[in-house]
């Protein structure tokens, strides 16, 4: 039940954005309002990441996935019913937002609770197999339906996705967290970041991720520019070169929900930030080799693979380590700091392609993240706790 609910879900997210992002860029002309809708998005929730988690260890998980479902619905339905101004649009934007950031930390939570111990990376790894598929099928589903159902039709088709999610996951049993203490939602907040700070395997595994999102969070805008500019392809070309991480990540799912039991997480975790930074790095050394364009798809191919062993091996790591009580908050925390790393990652390595070049931003953030990954990977072999 779970899975069908996140891939309904998911789908319908990507579908909506697609159409929120047209409308937006439609109505105003301007690229700065669309920056705003996907800040409103995607940064906004990171903002309150540690009250998130302290929702999803107090109440029944299963009862707050569904509420978030619904007012996820409910301000799809409004923005599809007024189609507001841009500003109210954006406020409606990052409410939803906020409700899918609730309803993360909730579901990775609940994961331990829905499969046995032995069955924990085959479970992320379906988990992530159905998100990234729809993740995929989103923007197909936006373009084949725009045409026919208009910004309203689409929105109201997410709209239900919602309702359909929740209903799925009422057939869930009952998921209430076991509570070390009854805190209020503030003092939950900072137990949540305490924890996070003091568990030492737990925040070196948070700072080496954050630290390769940091480095390596340009990655999908260095990419267009490459393609555009270096490689001077069209766009159906560009499209297909982005869709690459998406082709990686769909095997590196669907090998891992296979083998993944066999690996052990501390080295999945530190080669996924290994592999992943690579391939933006040899992206960017073999830019201007022949057959330029078939290369990058095979590194990109490969940048999704290791990002596929980052979903899984940083979910079980955290779900083994993690008490059930503190671990909506630790999924929250780290999730948030990762968005806020994207974030940064946007604006420095703008700054960084605009005063350079697409493979010399991309060969900088490969090599960056490569440091990052090998300083974590010492840094977890030292001890285990």
């Amino acid at each position: 039940m779970l899975l069908g609910a996140r891939g309904i879900s998911y789908a319908g997210d990507a579908l909506s954005m697609v159409a929120l992002m047209l409308h937006v860029a439609t109505s105003t002309g301007q690229a700065l309002a669309v920056a705003a809708l996907l800040l409103a998005g995607d940064f906004v929730p990171s903002l309150v990441a540690p009250f998130a988690g302290a929702l999803a260890d107090r109440f029944d998980r299963r009862r707050l996935m569904i509420a978030c479902e619904l007012v996820q619905a409910l301000t799809i339905g409004v923005i599809a019913l007024l189609l507001p101004s841009v500003w109210l649009l954006l406020a409606l934007v990052a409410v939803r937002a906020v409700a899918g950031q609730v309803f993360q930390p909730a579901s990775r939570a609940a994961v331990p609770s829905l499969v046995p111990a032995e069955g924990l990376v085959a479970g992320n790894a379906r988990l992530g197999l159905v998100t990234n598929v729809a993740e995929l099928a989103g923007p197909l589903l936006a373009a084949a339906l725009l045409p026919w159902l208009g910004t309203r039709g689409v929105l109201a088709v997410d709209a239900a996705s919602f309702l359909v999610s929740a209903a799925l996951l009422t057939r869930l049993p009952r998921l209430a967290p076991v509570a070390l203490e009854v805190e209020s939602l503030w003092r939950g907040a900072r137990t949540g970041l305490g924890y996070l700070a003091r568990h030492r395997t737990v925040r070196v595994v948070a700072l080496g991720f954050c630290a390769v999102v940091l480095c390596t969070g340009v990655d999908d805008v260095a990419l267009v520019v490459l393609a555009k500019e270096e490689l001077r392809t069209g766009d159906s070309v560009a499209a297909l070169l982005l869709g690459a991480v998406g082709l990686g990540l769909t095997a590196g799912y669907a090998l891992l929900s296979k083998v993944g039991d066999r690996l052990h997480m501390t080295a999945l975790l530190v080669a996924g930030f290994a592999v992943s930074s690579a391939g933006n790095l040899l992206t960017g050394a073999f830019a201007h080799v022949m057959w330029a364009a078939a290369v990058v798809f095979a590194m990109q191919a490969g940048r999704g693979l290791g990002i596929a062993a980052i979903d899984v091996a940083s979910n079980t790591l955290l779900q083994r380590l993690v008490p059930d009580a503190l671990l909506g908050r630790v999924f929250a925390n780290l999730y948030g700091a990762v968005g806020a790393s994207a974030a940064l990652s946007y604006v420095g390595g703008g700054l960084l392609l605009d005063a350079t070049d697409a493979p010399t931003t991309l060969i900088v953030a490969g090599a960056g993240g490569v440091l990052a990954a090998a300083v974590t990977g010492i840094a977890l072999a030292r001890r285990v706790d």
